[in-house]
């Protein structure tokens, strides 16, 4: 497998969606890089005065580039995190399509019993405009702080079979475009 690129929807160190996008990448195969998405505040206005920040553009290239993506986010307030739709606002700005087509799997760590359903819904329809393809298989991780072991691991077998599952779907979608 080719390279496997990581979104995480928490900035937080300790992550729980970091440490799921973290977990899907060890049984990816293949090369991962996880992205910062650590971005000005999207304002027209400041893409008018000096364009779509270089980090943007090297992040939507990396994208275009990646054999799939995977995204996680965690669940805020019913939705998806700020900063995951302030990245998503500021790549929709690049010249290029790097969503057009891409195979992208769809996560989520949260605190409570839903595991994040809802975010995890808001991002499928953020991600709708750009034309990826989305799995249908997605992992909702609940009560997500108590899922990790102290060195990241998953402790549950039921979400690592789930994770298993998830990147055999991604590699299937991966090998059906290639």
């Amino acid at each position: 497998m080719g390279l496997l690129l990581g979104l995480s929807g928490s900035l937080r160190e300790g992550s729980t969606n970091t440490g799921l996008v973290r977990e899907i990448a060890r049984h990816w195969g293949g090369d991962f890089e996880l992205a910062d998405i650590r971005f000005p505040l999207f304002d027209a206005d400041l893409q008018d005065r000096d364009g779509v920040p270089a980090e943007v553009q090297a992040l939507a290239q990396r994208i275009a580039e990646a054999d799939a993506v995977v995204i996680s986010t965690p669940e805020y307030n019913q939705s998806l995190s700020g900063v995951l739709k302030n990245a998503l606002d500021w790549i929709s700005r690049t010249p290029t399509k790097p969503w057009a087509d891409k195979p992208v799997a769809i996560t989520a760590a949260a605190a409570g019993r839903s595991g994040g359903a809802r975010a995890s819904y808001a991002l499928r329809l953020a991600m709708t405009p750009f034309n990826p393809r989305l799995l249908t298989r997605e992992i909702l991780l609940a009560d997500a702080r108590n899922q990790f072991d102290e060195d990241g691991r998953l402790i549950s077998e039921r979400y690592e079979a789930q994770v298993v599952t998830l990147v055999e779907a991604l590699r299937d979608e991966v090998a059906r475009s290639a």
